[in-house]
């Protein structure tokens, strides 16, 4: 078993443990809760974990070039923690997942019903009272608000076994800045949604950068490089030279997700194909759509997006202007620029060979996945 694939097990691992001791616990308040812990842990099952690959390896990386070289027995002990610390990434990813696919009104996450869905269907199952659907919403946003702070509760358990207190320090305060990042990010996303049609045209390329930019590359590029580089003691001089590798990459990784959400083979994805022209998503590849458009014609393509209820001949037609228009090809030549940028950053970081080897595969996964 090599030293990733053992990583991921041990991961889910810590994951399925966690999620057993906390169905116990809420099983002896009520067993009306067990159903809470049960969507939790259906949806940490699965995922790609770039984001606990991304901080063990930065770790591994950074060991090298640390001033303050651990003992055996802290070496140990920090393996265990960076363990708990991914689990905690994950636990984090996949609450803001449960947010996000609310926020987005998508109704399917990796092939699934998404998890307001699935408290919508257990609602219409039981025969309630009240509506199916505000239940989904209250289900949902209960749900990931507890994953919020379970996340934050594997991550503390993890630093507890922090070979020092400046280094633990270094940690909180990258992780604190994660959170909030991303729901920064995920604001100006749903604002872009409803406002964009209120504002130039020329600048929506400008502003669906800045949201890619907290709500997706930072979280989950930067900050586990950041935050697993930060636990072995890396001084500011390399974490700076992984924000140089990571945010590019972060970048690419969000505009192939832009593509991927209009363009991409939904039984690849896991989502309908042109699932993001269907929420009205305002990203970097609709902007530049957006930007070489009439006006008059510009007025149309915006009133679709705007729709929420689109049919296939309508996505098709959606599509079709993307392409014509050249937004497409832009949007690939932008994700080739950011991977050649990020790429060129990784060859130039001070951290052992195996770490940045395994850093450049993970790059390239992350840039020429079709999921």
């Amino acid at each position: 078993m090599n030293e990733t694939t053992n990583l991921l097990g041990l991961v889910q691992e810590k994951l399925d443990d966690f999620c057993a001791d906390r169905k116990s616990e809420f099983a002896s308040i009520s067993p009306d809760l067990t159903t809470v812990v049960d969507y939790t842990r259906d949806l940490l099952g699965g995922g790609k974990r770039f984001r606990a690959l991304f901080c063990y390896w930065s770790w591994v990386g950074a060991l090298e070039s640390a001033e303050q070289k651990q003992t055996a027995d802290q070496l140990a002990d920090s393996a265990e923690a960076m363990v708990g610390i991914a689990a905690a990434l994950e636990m984090f990813h996949a609450a803001a997942l449960v947010h996000d696919d609310l926020l987005d009104q998508s109704d399917t996450r990796r092939g699934a019903p998404s998890v307001h869905k699935r408290f919508e269907s257990l609602h219409s199952a039981s025969n309630w009272a009240g509506s199916a659907e505000r239940f989904g919403i209250a289900g949902s946003v209960l749900v990931g608000d507890l994953m919020l702070g379970w996340s934050s509760e594997l991550f503390g358990h993890a630093l507890e076994q922090a070979p020092s207190l400046s280094m633990e320090s270094a940690c909180r305060t990258e992780f604190g800045r994660m959170r909030v990042e991303v729901m920064a990010g995920q604001y100006l996303d749903v604002l872009e949604e409803n406002a964009a049609m209120t504002r130039p045209a020329s600048e929506a390329v400008g502003r669906a950068n800045r949201v890619i930019l907290y709500k997706t590359a930072k979280y989950s590029i930067e900050a586990p490089l950041l935050i697993g580089a930060a636990f072995a003691g890396a001084d500011s001089g390399l974490l700076r030279s992984l924000s140089a590798f990571g945010i590019p990459l972060g970048m690419a990784f969000q505009l192939r997700d832009d593509i991927l959400g209009v363009f991409g083979d939904s039984a690849i994805t896991g989502k309908p194909t042109g699932d993001d022209l269907r929420e009205g998503k305002r990203t970097v590849l609709v902007a530049l759509t957006r930007e070489a458009l009439s006006e008059s014609v510009g007025r149309v393509f915006d009133e679709m997006l705007c729709a929420k209820n689109l049919d296939s001949e309508q996505i098709g037609f959606l599509q079709r202007t993307i392409v014509g228009t050249g937004a497409l090809t832009k949007t690939e030549r932008m994700i080739e620029e950011l991977a050649d940028q990020s790429l060129s950053a990784l060859e130039e970081l001070q951290i052992s060979e195996k770490a940045k080897t395994q850093l450049r595969e993970l790059a390239l996964k992350v840039i020429n996945r079709d999921s």
